[in-house]
């Protein structure tokens, strides 16, 4: 089973938790036990998993990410001016992959699902695929 959400960032830089949407897709599928793909089409966005406990984790990996991969650089040449943003979401990635067990997401205490977005504010697509274990 594959379905698309569809997500409206707030702003340029920003992490949308998704685990609620993503859950709600692995429920739809019926599948107990196999893997959940959760890939995010777009050169300037990525999913990333990680603390959504306190949501100070993910402002201090934003922060990080600005200081690392500052969006304005006198050495980017890329024309449309969003460098920085290709840049982040090719470190972090666009996609992971997550075991289900008893028809949930196995995901630690903490963790949660998040699209990082770097140069919005747009509309968003994550794709969740969930394969079944044979």
């Amino acid at each position: 089973m594959t379905e698309v959400i569809k997500v409206s960032t707030p702003q340029h830089t920003c992490a949308v938790n998704v685990t609620p949407q993503v859950r709600d897709v692995v429920r739809k599928s019926g599948v107990s036990e196999g893997l959940c793909l959760i890939y995010v089409p777009h050169t300037t966005a990525c999913v990333f998993i990680n603390e959504g406990a306190d949501p100070d984790v993910v402002k201090d990996i934003l922060y990080m990410l600005e200081k690392l991969v500052p969006w304005s650089d006198s050495g980017y040449d890329h024309a449309e001016g969003n460098s920085a943003a290709h840049i982040r979401s090719s470190i972090i990635g666009n996609s992971r992959i997550v075991p289900l067990s008893n028809g949930d997401l196995i995901l630690g205490t903490w963790e949660s699902i998040f699209l990082a977005e770097f140069d919005g504010p747009r509309q968003r697509k994550v794709v969740v695929k969930v394969i079944k274990e044979d």
